[in-house]
């Protein structure tokens, strides 16, 4: 996880576990612009939160969005425990 720009923390809603599968969706694609303008540039990107759903959802649409723009990523994901909430991350490695 060494040099990920972590784009979580400048919305409300990073720290929200999502009643329904529709919300993850809405909430994981409106990433995309967030992403889109690191993945180019920085070499691992990445994002967490305390709704694992979320972190399943971006695991299938970072590659696409990564193809969009011509690059090849491997995705990571883990977990970490931090003041007892399980925080579940997930990040790009270019190849």
């Amino acid at each position: 996880m060494e040099n990920v720009k972590w784009i979580n923390g400048s919305h409300k809603e990073d720290n929200r576990i999502f009643d329904s599968e529709f919300e993850v969706e809405e909430w994981a694609e409106a990433l995309y612009p967030d992403f889109v303008a690191y993945l180019s540039e920085i070499n691992n990107v990445g994002y967490a939160t305390p709704d694992e759903k979320v972190i399943k959802y971006l695991a299938s649409l970072f590659p696409q969005w990564a193809d969009y723009i011509n690059l090849q990523i491997g995705v990571c994901t883990g977990k970490t425990e931090i003041n007892g909430q399980i925080i579940y991350k997930i990040w790009t490695v270019k190849l």
